[in-house]
């Protein structure tokens, strides 16, 4: 159809991330793909059958959140073809996004992580891989500055200076912003680096993060080896690289780190999407109290 123009629309013009327009492809295509199975031709899709293809999606299995990630790859289809010319009216303009209770974040408790990092990751009395280095600093980084999977993948050599101790990050919608790099991260990446360099790599990456065969990771790995290590300390259910993000705000906010500071940490466009850790800091607190408290 005209996927090809929509998704160069996404990329040099929205300057979306590639992780959006990844997914969004892969709504697009999925959509196409039921078209062909319920053979109908996409000018003739009105509302109706847009309201069943997502019932589709709840009836697969889908979680709301991620059926409304559909309806916003659709609707911003729809309004790109509307806005060339390419159809003459929109029947996503009569479907409405999920409505989707708040839930709170999942972190990862302060001492688990503590002893993951201190006496599970790290073994000083054996030879260290390149592999072991480069895991470790992924969880160091993730869950002392906060920053994205995807935000990780795009980080460059270049990008820190160990000088002032702070770490170029490239954000969303292209936003770029430092972050600040304690002491252990400073000396873990040195190693890291020292370690990249003694491999013998022809045409390695110039990303910070790469494989074993010195090419740019990907987000599977990233995930893979966040989940690999946070089963080794919790059985919760979800143990995602954003986990360590949420993790890593929670743990400012409950240290009275301030909120504004805490939005600028982590790349937030407003403030309403940090505030969400605010309800997580509280109900941490209620939770201490009712252990604690004798009246409680």
């Amino acid at each position: 159809m005209y996927k090809i123009s929509f998704i160069n629309f996404l990329k040099f013009e929205k300057r979306y991330s590639s992780y959006t327009i990844i997914a969004y492809d892969k709504e697009i295509q999925d959509f196409e793909n039921f078209l062909t199975l319920e053979n109908v031709s996409f000018e003739d899709v009105d509302h109706k059958l847009l309201r069943y293809y997502f019932s589709t999606l709840r009836e697969k299995g889908k979680e709301p959140v991620s059926v409304n990630r559909a309806i916003s790859a659709m609707k911003s289809y729809y309004k790109f073809m509307l806005r060339e010319k390419l159809i003459s009216k929109n029947p996503m303009r009569l479907i409405q996004t999920m409505k989707i209770g708040k839930k709170l974040p999942v972190v990862i408790d302060r001492q688990k992580m503590d002893h993951l990092l201190d006496n599970i990751m790290i073994d000083d009395t054996v030879e260290q891989t390149f592999e072991d280095l480069r895991d470790f600093l992924i969880m160091e980084l993730l869950y002392g500055t906060g920053i994205r999977s995807g935000e990780l993948l795009q980080i460059k050599d270049r990008d820190i200076d160990f000088f002032n101790k702070k770490l170029l990050i490239l954000g969303k919608r292209n936003k770029m912003r430092f972050v600040p790099l304690h002491d252990t991260l400073v000396e873990e990446l040195k190693k890291y680096i020292e370690k990249k360099k003694e491999q013998d790599w022809e045409n390695i990456s110039d990303n910070l993060i790469v494989t074993k065969e010195g090419k740019a990771a990907y987000p599977k790995l990233i995930y893979r080896v966040v989940n690999k290590y946070l089963t080794m300390v919790t059985t919760q259910k979800k143990k995602s690289p954003h986990v360590l993000r949420h993790s890593f705000a929670t743990i400012l906010l409950d240290n009275g780190a301030d909120l504004n500071a805490i939005k600028e940490l982590l790349g937030h466009a407003g403030l309403a999407a940090t505030q969400i850790y605010t309800h997580n800091s509280a109900e941490r607190l209620k939770t201490i109290y009712k252990q604690a408290h004798p009246k409680a």
